[in-house]
C-alpha cells in the first residue's frame, strides 16, 4: 500500500507542479482569479489518481474489494505525497525564479484594483495587506504549509469520493 501511495502521489503531484509552473513560466500577467480557477481543475485532474491508485490497490492486492476506511485512508495517504511533492517542485520553482512569484502576485492585485476603481485610503490599505503577505511569504514556514494547503483539502475530496465509490466493487470491477 505504502508504495501505491508514494506513486500515484509523486505522479499527481508532479503533474500538478509541471502544469502550474509551466503556466507561470508562460503568464503575461498574474491574474488571481483566473490563474486560481485554472489551478484547482489541473489539481482536481492530477489527484484523480487517487481513484486509480485506490482502484489498482483494490484490484490488485484485494481481490476487487476494498472497505470505505482503508480506501480513504490510501486516499489521504496519495493526497499526502501528491502535497509534498507539490510544496517541493514550488520550492524550487520560487528558487529558480528567485521568488519573483510573490511581487508579480501581489503587484497585479494591486493593479487589479486600480483598475476596479479603488483608491484613497482603500488602495492604501490594500497596498499595505499585500506588504504583510510578501513579508510572511518570504518566511518558508508560513509559505510551504500555505502550499500545502492549497492541494490537500482538494485530495481530501477526491479521497472522500473515491473511496465511497471504490468500496462498492460493481464499480469498475476487476476485469477476469
Amino acid at each position: 500500500m505504502l508504495r501505491i501511495a508514494l506513486v500515484y502521489g509523486a505522479i499527481s503531484g508532479a503533474i500538478t507542479i509541471a502544469v502550474m509552473t509551466l503556466g507561470y513560466a508562460f503568464a503575461t500577467s498574474e491574474n488571481a482569479t483566473g490563474s486560481q480557477a485554472i489551478g484547482y481543475s489541473v489539481m482536481i485532474i492530477a489527484l484523480s489518481m487517487i481513484f486509480v491508485g485506490v482502484k489498482t490497490y483494490r484490484d490488485n492486492d484485494l481481490g476487487g474489494v476494498i472497505k470505505f476506511k482503508p480506501a480513504f485512508l490510501l486516499g489521504l495517504a496519495i493526497a499526502g505525497v501528491a502535497g509534498g511533492f507539490y510544496v517541493a517542485g514550488w520550492e524550487a520553482y520560487l528558487a529558480v525564479t528567485d521568488y519573483t512569484f510573490i511581487n508579480n502576485y501581489t503587484a497585479g492585485i494591486i493593479e487589479a484594483k486600480r483598475a476596479d476603481g479603488v483608491s484613497g485610503e482603500a488602495l492604501n490599505k490594500i497596498i499595505a495587506d499585500m506588504e504583510v503577505m510578501k513579508q510572511q511569504y518570504a518566511n518558508p514556514l508560513y509559505r510551504m504549509p500555505m502550499t500545502f494547503i492549497e492541494i490537500f483539502p482538494v485530495g481530501l475530496v477526491v479521497a472522500l469520493v473515491s473511496a465511497g465509490l471504490l468500496q462498492n466493487p460493481k464499480i469498475l470491477p476487476v476485469r477476469g
